[in-house]
């Protein structure tokens, strides 16, 4: 009986994989898997004929079994793949011109940002980071913003409900949560835990109750700067902007600095660059960035010793250097996302 089953199987398996070479397409592929895999197809018999033997005899048999199983089934698998490929080629004209696919690019806002970083970097500047939820304490207290400023007002700034979002962040707690109105508590966090002298600057999104014009948002991107060490002068800072700003815009740039009030710096200043040819709203000069000495209160919250230290910081929003980078009048032209007009002014590559 061993003899008769072990021919039987050799037969069967040539059978099969003849018919499954011959397969040539799907139809007839299934047609054998039919004839020969299905429930009722020629293998069952066999199997069964098996499942009738001598006890003695199974051990045997069902290894044949097996091996029988192990060639036949991957045939199948095989050849239905291969219809398959062949099928979802078929039709394909090999000599045509490929499709292009269209490439993304960074968003001109983006691109001025990682164009401000790259040269902040080789004036030996780090970056730093902080959270979009800030605390009261961090975004007014530390930086010296007494409680009847005018920004800590609700229709100034976002507060958010402390109950719902809870502290997570990290750092001292106090006062309301709300979203950042500048990046300026990123230099709290760093004088908290860094020893001078520092030099960093934190880019990041802000937000501020404005009314929405050609040069204000209720969303930005601002970047903070911040240097702190022994015999930091106003000339130091005067020098680092005017070389950034520069590097940035053009040498045709022209620069004023007006004396101005921050409450976390002193002296402060508001700096106004003017180009030819880029008015905003009918006016030459367009106010791109503010800056003063870091204010002594400021230092002695963060543990920072001013009689040791000075320093100077500076802000300024990344869209309204990027309207002077790309000469454009509106910055709701940057935001309104409208593909058309962005591809213009950061093409893809």
């Amino acid at each position: 009986m061993e003899n008769e089953i072990r021919q039987q199987i050799d037969v069967l398996q040539s059978e099969i994989l003849a018919a499954l070479a011959a397969a040539a397409d799907p139809a007839a592929l299934e047609a054998v898997r039919v004839k020969y895999f299905a429930k009722s197809g020629l293998i069952t018999p066999l199997m069964e004929k098996v499942g009738q033997a001598p006890k003695e005899l199974r051990p045997v048999l069902g290894k044949l079994v097996n091996q029988f199983k192990a060639v036949v089934q991957p045939a199948l698998d095989e050849r239905k793949n291969a219809l398959q490929a062949a099928a979802e080629s078929a039709g394909v004209d090999e000599t045509l011109p490929g499709r292009p696919v269209a490439v993304g690019t960074l968003h001109p806002i983006y691109a001025v940002r990682d164009r401000a970083i790259e040269i902040f970097r080789r004036l030996g500047f780090t970056l730093a980071d902080g959270p979009d939820v800030e605390t009261e304490y961090y975004n007014f207290d530390a930086l010296n913003t007494p409680a009847e400023h005018p920004a800590r007002n609700e229709q100034d700034t976002f507060y958010l409900a402390n109950q719902e979002l809870g502290l997570a962040a990290g750092g001292r707690a106090g006062g309301r949560l709300l979203l950042r109105t500048q990046t300026s508590p990123v230099q709290i966090r760093v004088l908290e835990k860094s020893t001078p002298p520092i030099r960093i600057i934190a880019p990041g999104r802000c937000y501020r109750r404005d009314e929405i014009d050609a040069t204000h948002g209720i969303a930005f991107h601002q970047m903070e700067g911040l240097v702190v060490a022994e015999g930091v002068t106003l000339a130091e800072m005067k020098g680092t902007l005017e070389l950034f700003f520069r590097e940035l815009l053009g040498n045709d740039l022209k620069f004023r600095f007006r004396p101005h009030f921050f409450p976390f710096t002193e002296p402060s200043f508001e700096v106004d660059a003017a180009r030819p040819g880029n008015q905003v709203k009918g006016r030459d000069w367009l106010e791109i960035s503010g800056c003063g000495m870091v204010h002594p209160k400021v230092l002695s919250n963060a543990g920072i010793d001013p009689e040791k230290y000075t320093g100077f910081a500076f802000g300024f929003g990344i869209e309204r250097i990027a309207m002077m980078v790309h000469q454009v009048n509106d910055l709701r032209f940057l935001t309104e996302n409208d593909v058309r007009f962005l591809r213009q002014l950061s093409p893809a590559v």
